[in-house]
């Protein structure tokens, strides 16, 4: 990455910090995916449940194969091979002690913008997992609410669409359509604006691009 943009980066991440702290949240920020992964695994203690929603930025990091072959409590989602099972798996991810999970999109002063099509993964942001680690790239940093809601629905949705076998109007277009497909991958559009349980959500910034 351009240290001209690191230094930014560098700076407008305190910015976001300053504001998850005024929104009972809690923020990090790494220089790299591994100081990410270091920062994550620190706090999670060995013996812990874990389970995540659909991210890649915690695969990218690594956390994801980390914590699969660490001393946890593992409810993996992602080897479930009946419908009957996963759906199992997941409701006992709401029940976890630690959710992993990113954001869609993030503004200056700390709100969280996500839009999901099942839902269980912004359940488990809301209300369920007793903490919740959110690994964030800096390229989901917005300026405010408005621009937040617009790479959700424009960036992250429609390329989120082309990882699955599904027939949406962003998927041909690139941008979202506000379809009613029964495809549909924007179900469930959900902004936290305040952590009612102090520290609850923690956001670890990292000076790359992860995720979309």
């Amino acid at each position: 990455m351009d240290e001209n943009r690191v230094v930014r980066n560098r700076m407008l991440a305190e910015k976001v910090i300053r504001g998850l702290e005024s929104r009972n949240m809690e923020g990090f920020f790494a220089e790299t995916k591994e100081k990410a992964l270091e920062i994550a695994l620190g706090l999670i203690p060995e013996g812990s449940s874990v389970g995540w929603g659909g991210s890649v930025s915690i695969a990218e990091i690594g956390l994801k194969d980390a914590v699969c072959s660490g001393s946890y409590q593992v409810y993996n989602r992602d080897a479930c091979e009946s419908p009957e099972e996963k759906r199992k798996t997941e409701l006992a991810i709401m029940g976890s002690d630690y959710l992993l999970c990113s954001t869609n999109a993030i503004t200056e002063d700390g709100i969280l913008v996500n839009i999901d099509g099942r839902g269980n993964r912004v359940a488990g942001i809301i209300w369920g997992p007793e903490q919740v680690i959110m690994v964030v790239g800096m390229n989901k940093v917005v300026k405010n609410l408005e621009d937040a809601w617009s790479r959700a629905r424009n960036e992250a949705a429609p390329i989120n669409a082309q990882r699955f076998p599904i027939q949406t109007p962003c998927k041909k277009t690139g941008s979202c359509m506000d379809c009613k497909s029964p495809d549909t991958v924007c179900c469930q559009f959900v902004v936290t604006r305040y952590s009612k349980i102090p520290k609850r959500i923690k956001v670890i910034l990292v000076n790359d691009d992860l995720g979309f």
